[in-house]
């Protein structure tokens, strides 16, 4: 198993709808698509900012 690298202060509800779908570390965010995310029960406008700037963090970002 991938070891989780989420940040923890996205949440437990973000941090399970990103799970189920499939997204475990940052790198698997990589180019994912903002509107998809935001559309995943409990992944809000906090949640989408935190993982905006751990991204930034580590030269990656989501597609618009």
């Amino acid at each position: 198993m991938t070891t989780d690298d989420l940040p923890a202060g996205i949440g437990a509800p973000a941090t399970r709808a990103l799970h189920g779908a499939g997204y475990h570390r940052l790198e698997d965010l990589n180019g994912a698509s903002r509107a998809a995310l935001a559309a995943l029960h409990g992944v809000g406008p906090k949640a989408l900012r935190l993982l905006d700037e751990a991204l930034a963090a580590r030269g990656l970002t989501l597609a618009a």
